[in-house]
């Protein structure tokens, strides 16, 4: 019975010990790799506190980079680093170049279209035109007549000898089955799922998603935003429960490297070499017959060294001399983009952010307290929008940058997901984006007061805590 009581003790120890010293080689991993110190302060409490449930969650929500380097081949055009023949006098695209990024590059055609079946019947269109190949990338593809009716789609090009690639999010399209995918697969139609869940794969994550929205057609013609293929987002019909969201087709120049960022996450997850694309022939004649525009496409996530797109924001915003208008879903800042808007607003901007007053994500809802709060003081104006869910993610900085595509403002987009974002640079287009802006202002509340209930201000500090590990 002294042996046996002995060998536990051994075993007890052992243990003790092992956990120990993961928990402190965690805790020196979190202090020289995170940058933020909302998230580092987060996964040190609940490593020092609760080891037992912070250690082997920090193993699988924890990592922020992917360490594998992914097989990226350079742009078709001028590469990343290549120094442009005039000094660049953009602060935000000097920022964008040096963290390796494309060049602004022309579009001949660019539509913001901000209506759910306007958008599904356009992709539909896009989609029976393919000659060659389409490329196509999802976060949420929706188990009803939106998700069915474009893979229909799909599949029938498939038939007609048209390369088919749909890459889904493992975890959005949890739901998604084989038997939903069959009409596209027995087509000759490609699926791959990006980073599965659970670690019964050399690649998983529970954590790093891909959030990108892309769709690519013979390199001719793209579609880049904020909505996922599901009747929440778009659909052949009106529904109820349809979120306010907005995509952009564009044609041009901005299209390879689009397309770059689409086969390189293609490859990542299914291993296989997408055959180089062609460069349309009016790619490289000039047209006389369109006003262009000017678009620099921003890619970020955890197969990007640097945190490109936050960046660029927080470069955005202290560039500002007139306004910064965001509308975004779900909106917890960090210290600095936060510390940026407020100096802005007190300095006499207009700071204008519009959210859903109700989103889908109740913790988003009260981690954005505090930071609504501190604008509010310092003369920001705060809109909600009463009438259902805005999904859109647009930023605008007086009448020299746009912002449009998969990204919130929030940690996750960006420091975590894998995300995709169009710069516009162009007058009209940002007055475009500017113009369905002030509508949406004008159909919504503004705020001069938030509760500070004892129990709201709890929830929030408490979801304010959580925010960074979710």
């Amino acid at each position: 019975m002294e042996e046996t009581l002995l060998y536990r003790l051994i075993v007890e120890h052992f243990f003790t010990v092992i956990g120990f010293l993961l928990a402190v080689f965690l805790i020196l991993k979190i202090i020289s790799e995170h940058r933020r110190p909302g998230g580092a302060i987060s996964w040190l409490i609940a490593i020092i506190f609760a080891p037992y449930i912070g250690v082997p969650l920090y193993f699988i929500l924890g990592g922020r980079k992917i360490t594998k380097k992914i097989n990226r081949k350079e742009p078709l055009y001028t590469t990343p680093n290549t120094k442009p023949e005039q000094p660049v006098k953009n602060p935000i695209e000097r920022v964008l170049l040096s963290s390796g990024m494309p060049s602004i590059r022309q579009t001949f055609s660019t539509v913001f279209l901000f209506d759910g079946i306007d958008a599904f019947h356009k992709l539909i269109e896009i989609i029976n035109h393919a000659e060659e190949y389409i490329y196509c990338t999802t976060f949420i593809l929706g188990k009803d007549e939106t998700g069915f009716r474009i893979i229909n789609a799909l599949a029938e090009k498939a038939k007609q000898g048209v390369r088919v690639c749909l890459l889904l999010d493992s975890l959005g399209c949890l739901t998604v089955t084989q038997k939903m995918l069959h009409p596209l697969l027995d087509s000759g139609g490609e699926v791959g799922f990006f980073l599965p869940v659970l670690p019964f794969r050399r690649k998983w994550s529970a954590n790093l998603r891909n959030h990108r929205k892309i769709v690519i057609v013979d390199g001719k013609i793209s579609m880049i935003g904020g909505m996922n293929l599901s009747n929440n987002f778009m659909g052949p019909n009106p529904s109820p429960k349809r979120f306010l969201d907005n995509v952009v087709f564009l044609t041009g120049e901005p299209i390879c490297d689009i397309e770059q960022v689409f086969r390189s996450d293609w490859y990542f997850t299914t291993e296989k070499e997408l055959p180089e694309p062609n460069i349309p022939s009016f790619l490289t004649e000039p047209n006389m017959n369109t006003l262009p525009g000017r678009v620099q496409v921003v890619a970020s996530g955890p197969d990007v060294p640097e945190d490109t797109l936050y960046d660029a924001i927080l470069t955005a915003c202290m560039e500002a001399k007139e306004r910064i208008w965001i509308v975004t879903p779900y909106f917890v800042p960090d210290e600095p983009i936060l510390k940026a808007l407020t100096l802005q607003a007190r300095a006499g901007l207009d700071v204008s952010i519009i959210l859903p007053q109700k989103s889908n994500h109740l913790i988003a809802d009260f981690a954005r307290g505090p930071a609504l709060r501190e604008l509010l003081k310092s003369g920001a104006n705060i809109w909600f929008y009463e009438k259902g869910m805005v999904h859109s993610k647009l930023l605008v900085f007086d009448r020299y940058l746009a912002v449009t595509g998969s990204p919130n403002l929030d940690i996750r987009s960006m420091y975590l997901n894998f995300e995709i974002a169009l710069f516009h640079y162009s007058p009209n287009e940002i007055d475009a984006v500017s113009g369905w802006i002030y509508q949406l202002i004008n159909n919504s509340r503004k705020v001069s007061v938030l509760p500070e209930k004892t129990f709201q201000i709890w929830m929030e500090n408490l979801s304010l805590l959580i925010a960074p590990l979710i």
